[in-house]
C-alpha cells in the first residue's frame, strides 16, 4: 500500500472504528447524561472517518469515496490501532480508552497542524477543538472512578492493566511513519511518546494511576493483521451496505 495512504488510513480507521465502538453504548450507559456524551463523542469520530476517508479515497484514485472506503474493504485493509477495535468492557474501560485515545489525538492533530497536505491539516485543525472535550470529559470519569469507591478504583487499574500493553503499538514506527515524516505529511508516531505522556501525567496523579512498564508484547492492527474481535465488529458494521449494495436513502 501506498505510504501517504497507508499513514492517512491509520488515523481515519481509527475514528471509524472507535466511534463504532463507542456507538454500541447508545442506550446502554449508566446515566441519561453520558448516554448522550458517549453517543456524541461517537459522532465526532465518525465525522472525523468520513473526511479523512474522503482524503483517502482520492489519493487512492479508484473512485472509491467515503461509504465505499468504511463499508465495502476486507478486514486486512484497516489500519486501525488495536486497541480501539475491542470490545467495550465495563464503563470504566471505555471512559480510559476514550481518555487515552484523545490523549493521543490531541498532540496528533497539533503536529498536523503542519502537515504539507492542506487537506489533512485542515481536517486535523477541526478536529483537535473536538479531542479536547473528549479528553476532558473522559478524564474527569477517570478521576472519578480512580479515586473513588474500593469497586470504582479496581475496575479503573483492571482497565489500565488490560488497555495500556496496547499502546505500545502506537509508537513503533516502520517505512510508513518514516515516509510521512520525511515527505512532511505528518509526525512519525514515536516522536508523540513524550507529549502524549505528558498529558496524561496530571489525570493520572489525581486518579491514583500509574503509567505500566513496557512489555515485548506489540498489536499490529496498524499493518492489517487484527484481533479476533476486529471481524465481527466489521461483520455488523457492514451488514447494510454489502446485504443491499448501492442502497441511498
Amino acid at each position: 500500500m501506498d505510504a501517504k495512504l497507508d499513514y492517512i488510513l491509520r488515523i481515519a480507521d481509527a475514528c471509524l472504528i472507535h466511534g463504532q465502538r463507542l456507538g454500541e453504548w447508545c442506550g446502554h450507559a449508566p446515566i441519561i447524561e453520558e448516554d448522550i456524551a458517549l453517543t456524541n463523542v461517537a459522532l465526532d469520530h465518525i465525522g472525523q472517518a468520513r473526511a479523512l476517508l474522503t482524503l483517502a479515497g482520492e489519493i487512492e484514485g479508484r473512485g472509491r469515496g467515503e461509504d465505499a472506503m468504511a463499508f465495502l474493504r476486507d478486514e486486512r485493509d484497516y489500519r486501525n490501532v488495536t486497541m480501539l477495535e475491542l470490545p467495550n468492557g465495563d464503563f470504566a474501560r471505555t471512559v480510559l480508552r476514550v481518555f487515552l485515545w484523545a490523549s493521543f489525538m490531541k498532540v496528533l492533530c497539533r503536529a498536523l497542524a503542519t502537515s504539507s497536505n492542506a487537506q489533512l491539516a485542515a481536517i486535523a485543525a477541526k478536529t483537535l477543538k473536538e479531542v479536547r472535550y473528549h479528553q476532558q470529559h473522559s478524564g474527569d470519569w477517570v478521576v472519578r472512578l480512580g479515586d473513588g469507591t474500593d469497586e470504582s478504583a479496581r475496575r479503573m487499574h483492571d482497565a489500565l492493566n488490560l488497555l495500556w500493553p496496547y499502546a505500545a503499538e502506537w509508537f513503533a514506527d516502520d517505512a510508513t511513519d518514516a515516509a510521512a515524516q520525511s515527505s512532511g505529511l505528518g509526525p512519525a508516531w514515536s516522536t508523540l511518546k513524550d507529549a502524549w505522556l505528558a498529558e496524561l501525567q496530571p489525570v493520572f496523579a489525581a486518579a491514583n494511576l500509574t503509567p505500566l512498564a513496557d512489555t515485548p508484547f506489540r498489536s499490529t492492527g496498524k499493518r492489517g493483521v487484527h484481533s479476533e474481535h476486529m471481524g465481527f465488529l466489521l461483520a455488523e458494521m457492514q451488514t447494510l451496505p454489502r446485504s443491499f449494495p448501492g442502497a441511498a436513502w
